[in-house]
């Protein structure tokens, strides 16, 4: 069956369960049948107007409180609980303790109301047909912590803190280019400037907490940074702050004016962050000291070894992220203007197509899932994994040193006494970074020894996590730097929607000295055709149309080696066994922190 063809039976079946045809159950069975997975069929009818499902609701507890203490663990602790400053997980995952959403995204990629009263639909007009505006309601009995109303006066405030420049939030390419307006005491109004397909990214999710007006509108613009509420939230969320030590201890005690009945289930939170991935895994699964590890990046024969303790249990979930290694496109080793890896240079070497396609084919990515990340980390060839729809069938994972020593040989780059292959007096020779974690570590032997094979020298640099993702512009050895040929991390997609995700591969997004090195375009890439198809899918109603967009724009980053992808990361978390939590791979790990509790 041709691509068109395919097209067109997946818009007859979304117009049968439109016209009540078709159950959702139907459309969701027969999707599946030809591969889409459950989650991303429900997105499909999102994206072409049919309401959104209702998440199961399970909690059970019959009042509020009484849980005692929830004991949380982050090997990475958060450093500020203001989430429009929030540069990393952590933060957003502290933050999310007291703030919250109008709506956050669960497991399955449907949105559950937080602060809204409901969700968005064409069937109420509250979405706009045309993709233009979107149409907020809000609960009207939320209180803040000290005991003042939740109004929509608050989502405007948030709007416009965001989008101020000299606020420098980081969530404000999420509000910059949306104007909100109140429309009543309870309901707002999203206006886009464009058609906007995606309309569900501002006030929603990881970028979406709302902090109060009353206690910020006096800090916005260039005294962000002094308001005392960016160390001590008061939020609308289940927990109250009682203390804060950054990088160490988050705590806090029960709301008992939480707007939702007999939540939540716990007394009180403690989220205790440092350390590493495998002793927050060894705390939750085999002693039992804490019910709940945060981001288990650990080889998976550990923790299968862990959880024979009986305490806890390793739980996976649907995800975009990526572990990847970046090309560097521009020179590393030549300074310009104060500035390495600048736009004014390209990388001597890594600027050869053919040199690029060789590094590819060494990375083992079956070896490194195999004998490093097991179900936590399947390998695969695309940068751009869910939702399915979303996923190039056109890519392929080859491993071969041989067909790498071909093609190096075809194009010229000869071998030198040192066994090192050079051309026109320049050496294959690259340093290879990432961040101290052991699976790391152990992904870059596996590749350095095939390049070894190949007459390719990778030098191995490993930098402390907390340097390598911190957005200190003083220091050189950051990711956002990339003062080096090949880095290697995994980048999260925080939404089931590709948008945001993608837009690390714009011009416009470019790392450099003048942006403090705060654009998320890390590799440098300038492709004119990356760059249109970004922007065509921006104002793509049609979701097949949109869908292959992105595709390609998948296609063009991998194939033309811009980034190698080695494994998927599903989010992989560590639970006691009693604990009952719905944890989303598109939303914060907290995302429904208020529904947490423990069974028996």
């Amino acid at each position: 069956m041709g691509a068109s063809m395919k097209e067109r039976d997946l818009r007859g079946l979304i117009d049968q369960v439109k016209r009540g045809r078709l159950s959702r159950r139907g459309f969701v069975q027969r999707m599946s049948a030809v591969g889409i997975a459950a989650p991303f069929a429900t997105q499909l009818l999102v994206h072409s107007g049919v309401a959104m499902a209702q998440s199961r609701d399970t909690y059970k507890p019959t009042k509020r409180g009484g849980g005692g203490a929830l004991k949380v663990l982050w090997w990475q602790g958060p450093t500020l609980l203001n989430p429009h400053f929030a540069t990393g997980t952590k933060d957003q995952d502290g933050s999310r303790l007291f703030y919250e959403p109008l709506a956050a995204w669960d497991p399955e990629g449907n949105l559950k109301p937080k602060l809204a009263a409901s969700i968005p639909s064409r069937e109420d007009g509250t979405l706009a047909a045309d993709g233009k505006s979107v149409v907020w309601k809000l609960k009207q009995n939320v209180k803040w912590h000290d005991g003042r109303p939740f109004t929509a006066d608050d989502v405007v405030f948030n709007w416009e803190y965001s989008k101020d420049p000299a606020t420098a939030a980081v969530t404000t390419g999420s509000y910059k280019d949306i104007m909100v307006e109140k429309v009543d005491q309870f309901t707002v109004r999203v206006l886009f400037s464009q058609v906007t397909p995606f309309w569900a990214e501002a006030f929603v999710g990881t970028r979406g907490m709302i902090i109060p007006k009353h206690l910020f509108s006096e800090f916005s613009g260039a005294k962000s940074r002094e308001a005392p509420t960016n160390l001590k939230p008061v939020g609308t969320g289940p927990y109250l702050f009682r203390d804060f030590k950054p990088g160490d201890l988050v705590a806090g005690t029960i709301n008992n004016n939480y707007y939702l009945p007999n939540r939540p289930y716990f007394d009180s939170i403690e989220m205790k962050g440092g350390g590493d991935a495998v002793s927050a895994a060894r705390a939750v699964l085999q002693t039992g000291e804490y019910d709940f590890a945060w981001n288990l990046q650990v080889e998976d024969e550990i923790l299968q070894r862990l959880e024979r303790g009986g305490k806890g249990r390793v739980e996976l979930s649907l995800t975009g992220n990526i572990e990847h290694i970046q090309v560097n496109q521009t020179d590393p080793w030549t300074e310009v203007d104060g500035e390495r890896s600048s736009l004014k240079t390209k990388h001597p070497t890594l600027q050869f197509k053919e040199v690029r396609e060789a590094l590819s084919l060494l990375v083992d990515r079956d070896s490194i899932e195999k004998h490093i990340y097991g179900r936590t980390g399947p390998a695969t060839p695309n940068f751009l994994n869910n939702p399915e729809r979303f996923r190039s069938k056109t890519t392929s994972k080859e491993f071969s040193i041989d067909k790498a020593n071909a093609m190096l040989d075809a194009a010229g780059w000869v071998r030198g006494s040192d066994g090192i292959r050079a051309k026109d007096g320049k050496k294959l020779k690259f340093v290879y970074q990432t961040s101290i974690n052991q699976p790391r570590q152990k992904t870059q032997a596996i590749v350095k020894q095939a390049a070894q094979r190949a007459g390719i020298d990778l030098e191995l640099k490993s930098v402390t996590a907390s340097v390598f993702f911190s957005s200190d512009v003083a220091n050189v050895d950051t990711y956002g730097k990339f003062y080096c040929d090949l880095q290697m991390y995994t980048t999260t997609m925080s939404q089931p929607d590709p948008q945001v995700f993608m837009d690390q591969f714009v011009s416009r997004e470019v790392a450099t000295k003048d942006n403090k090195w705060s654009g998320r375009n890390i590799t440098r890439v300038r492709n004119p055709a990356i760059d249109k198809l970004a922007e065509d899918a921006k104002g793509e109603l049609d979701p097949v149309k949109r869908a292959a967009m992105y595709v390609a724009m998948n296609d063009l980053v991998v194939k033309d080696q811009v980034v190698i992808p080695v494994v998927y990361r599903p989010g992989t978390a560590g639970l006691a066994n009693n604990l009952r939590a719905s944890i989303s791979g598109w939303d914060n790990n907290t995302w429904d922190l208020s529904d947490w509790y423990k069974e028996g």
